[in-house]
């Protein structure tokens, strides 16, 4: 009863997701099945070539999804983020079982058949649309079967290259351990599959096959073609506003996209794009107009400079290095999200654990959790181990962001990498370590915005400038408690900041 009352509240949002994730796989179900008949025609025509392409075709099946959401990034043309990019990847992924079924389907013709059809003067044209389509064709629409049903379950990975859909429910309900919006979009995935596998199912097992399968890719590129329609109008004017792929970064992500619109401004939301690399990447080729990074993530993730621990000096350094890139830093917002290494309390009392290096004698027997980029990071693992002189006897277990402090505080895990501002740190009553030799550098949040938007969209520096030093580390913390210990929405929460702070209005 609580997720039927939950999906109702969020009724308009859902059906939201719901179109986006169905113009997703009937764009590239379409593009596939466009793509895939013809070539699995000449492939059956060609033999010896048949087996590399479809060797290649299934090399494409073997990379996991969201690694090739990450291949296709960098691509020109076809990358970077949004609905283009999940589009091909999703494509790519229909291939294989369309260009399979079509050729073993015409190859799987009887020869008497296609000599009959030659004696009775038949071109070779005629014969493929009167004879072999016709005979093969309950062969290739299994094979359509199948690539659709599978582009429903990868679409759900989409969201996090911001192209919307069902996994935004997904990844949100993932990043605040919210089984109500993990369920909400996961079960209407699963429906989807099952209409698109009994439609399928049903032109697949008609008298007609041909004709009912013509009727429904009618109905389907009308469908997408209205979609596409209700997409595009104001796209090019709306101003695009990303965020990182966890809690306290989509809070922030609305904050910036609802003080926006309360001065007017269209807004397009990218929200839950991924780590920092994308986003910057993302900010860097104008596919996003903005999004709040931090300074010391700037300085030694992005740059590869060594850290400092002057604020003041960090920013500056920042702001000339994006200059160069075309991008303009503002304002820091007001608080320092620094690395936390975090211990719950009892844990901490018991072993006399107040600061980082007290962590020494215990470094055999810990079992550490955090997020994977955090082994990648210049100022993630590596340096922190040398910079305190120990090293964890047992690899650390990377997770989601959004797990980290479940599975401290169900007792999986011993210490975890989060940061100072995770609201649920004084929710559960856990222990922030001291940074005793001052490793982590200041993580001021800045917004970040590429310099060509400022140009496009006249007084958007002026609105995101409006917030600085507006936020503090404890209205950080309590926001990012009401999302991940209060199952309250983002958008909600940025907006009932916004109204206290008195910028809901011009």
């Amino acid at each position: 009863m609580r997720l039927l009352r939950f999906l109702a509240e969020r009724r308009a949002e859902l059906a939201l997701l719901v179109g986006q994730h169905v113009l997703l796989v009937l764009v590239s179900a379409g593009i596939a099945v466009a793509v895939g008949v013809p070539v699995g025609i000449a492939l059956a025509r060609r033999p010896r070539l048949a087996r590399p392409v479809l060797a290649l075709a299934n090399l494409a099946q073997t990379i996991p999804s969201l690694a090739l959401f990450g291949f296709l990034i960098p691509v020109p043309f076809i990358g970077g983020i949004g609905v283009r990019t999940a589009i091909v990847a999703l494509v790519l992924y229909a291939l294989l079982p369309i260009l399979r079924n079509t050729c073993t389907g015409i190859q799987q013709v009887d020869p008497a058949v296609l000599e009959a059809a030659t004696g009775m003067g038949m071109t070779g044209g005629q014969r493929l649309r009167l004879v072999e389509l016709p005979l093969a064709l309950p062969v290739i629409l299994a094979g359509v079967r199948v690539a659709t049903v599978v582009s429903v379950g990868t679409a759900t990975i989409a969201a996090a290259i911001g192209a919307g859909g069902l996994g935004t429910y997904v990844f949100r309900g993932l990043a605040t351990v919210d089984t109500r919006l993990i369920l909400a979009g996961a079960i209407p995935a699963a429906a989807l599959a099952l209409i698109a596998d009994g439609l399928l199912g049903a032109v697949q097992r008609s008298a007609r096959p041909g004709r009912a399968a013509a009727i429904l890719a009618a109905v389907t590129v009308a469908a997408a073609g209205v979609a596409l329609l209700a997409r595009a109008p104001g796209a090019s004017r709306a101003v695009v506003v990303g965020s990182k792929n966890f809690t306290e970064q989509v809070v922030l992500g609305e904050i910036l996209a609802a003080r926006l619109e309360a001065l007017g401004f269209a807004v397009d939301r990218r929200l839950d794009l991924g780590g920092t690399s994308l986003c910057h990447a993302a900010v860097r080729q104008g596919q996003i107009d903005l999004y709040v990074e931090y300074s010391g993530t700037a300085l030694t993730d992005i740059l590869k400079r060594p850290a400092t621990s002057d604020p003041a000096v960090v920013l500056r350094t920042v702001r000339d290095a994006y200059a160069a890139m075309g991008l303009r830093v503002g304002s820091p917002l007001g608080f320092n999200n620094t690395f936390a290494l975090v211990m719950r309390r009892t844990d901490a009392e018991a072993k006399s654990v107040r600061r980082i290096s007290d962590l020494a004698p215990h470094a055999a027997t810990l079992r550490v959790g955090l997020f994977g980029e955090f082994l990648e990071r210049p100022d993630g693992m590596p340096g922190l181990l040398r910079a305190y002189g120990f090293r964890f006897a047992l690899p650390p277990r990377e997770m989601d962001l959004g797990l980290l402090y479940q599975a401290l505080a169900e007792g999986k895990v011993d210490l975890v990498v989060g940061s100072a501002t995770d609201g649920l740190i004084a929710a559960l009553d856990l222990v922030v370590l001291e940074d005793d030799r001052h490793y982590f550098p200041p993580y001021d949040a800045v917004p970040v915005m590429n310099e060509e938007s400022l140009r496009r969209h006249p007084g958007m520096l002026e609105a995101v400038e409006s917030l600085a030093g507006r936020l503090d580390e404890k209205a950080m913390r309590r926001m990012n408690y009401a999302v991940d210990g209060e199952h309250r929405r983002p958008a909600d929460v940025a907006r009932e900041f916004l109204a206290s702070a008195g910028l809901l209005s011009r």
